[in-house]
């Protein structure tokens, strides 16, 4: 069984080393993070792995998972390399959505196979994720050496496995961003828009949900065309007019927001009438 060792486990490294310490896919030799307590307490929630808060103390491992932020990876990679970890035994990968394995260059020049793997779906909740993890879809692109290791690895956690190209994946994590973050920030907007018409919070949120789900329950059955309903799908331009004067009149950023929607949801209505 391989080693590994994560750097930086928050939520999705915690995720991720549990799954695999519960499969016997990997041992988890040694869980590296700012402080001994945060360390401790991702060793505690994988079930494995010795906790350490520095860097002199980290050992060799046969694979190092960097689940740092976004602007850490690099750095996190240089520094294995100048404690002389990495080799042409080594394999190193970070769970970035937005950065692609060439952030690991240092790894690369060490002579180590590089990877990312990304989970698509939101880890708000780790002990939820862990829980219910079969069938997560994880992207993953790297190098053929990586690949081989982790592609069966993932799939032994019941992992749906994508293989994407690293020139695709800002692209790709901009199709996450809109399916998750914006659309909670739209949700908030929502809430705060009925609000802001006298409804108070909690029926705002019990008018809000059904329409929301309803409305992502049709995308996926129907297809988003055939989902979108509203002024802009009968074609009454005069009630979208009014209303954005009446949401610029409330909040101008919001305003703006409405404004980006309208061609898209234009198209989408087109698109519609055609089929």
């Amino acid at each position: 069984m391989k080693s590994l060792s994560i750097i930086g486990a928050g939520k999705v490294g915690r995720v991720f080393g549990r799954q695999f310490s519960a499969h016997s896919v990997f041992e988890i030799r040694q869980v590296l993070n700012r402080s001994l307590a945060s360390a401790q307490q991702a060793a505690g929630f994988i079930g494995a792995g010795e906790a350490i808060a520095d860097w002199a103390a980290l050992r060799a491992s046969d694979i190092y998972m960097l689940t740092v932020p976004d602007d850490q990876i690099a750095a996190s990679c240089e520094a294995l390399q100048q404690r002389g970890l990495l080799g042409s035994h080594s394999l190193v990968l970070h769970c970035s959505g937005a950065k692609a394995s060439t952030e690991l260059a240092a790894a690369l020049s060490a002579g180590a196979a590089v990877a990312s793997l990304h989970p698509v779906r939101s880890f708000a909740d780790a002990e939820a994720v862990s829980a219910g993890f079969a069938g997560t879809i994880c992207s993953l692109e790297g190098d053929a050496r990586a690949l081989a290791v982790l592609e069966p690895a993932l799939k032994t956690i019941h992992a749906q496995v994508v293989q994407i190209s690293a020139d695709s994946k800002l692209l790709y994590h901009a199709g996450s961003v809109f399916a998750s973050n914006y659309l909670v920030s739209l949700m908030d907007v929502a809430l705060r828009a009925y609000m802001a018409a006298g409804i108070p919070a909690e029926m705002a949120k019990a008018m809000a949900q059904p329409l929301a789900q309803q409305s992502l329950d049709n995308v996926f059955r129907l297809g988003a065309a055939q989902a979108l309903t509203g002024p802009i799908a009968r074609g009454d331009m005069q009630t979208v007019e009014k209303q954005l004067q009446q949401v610029a009149a409330w909040d101008t950023a919001v305003a703006d927001i409405y404004r980006a929607f309208i061609p898209a949801t234009v198209d989408l209505a087109q698109r519609k009438q055609k089929g």
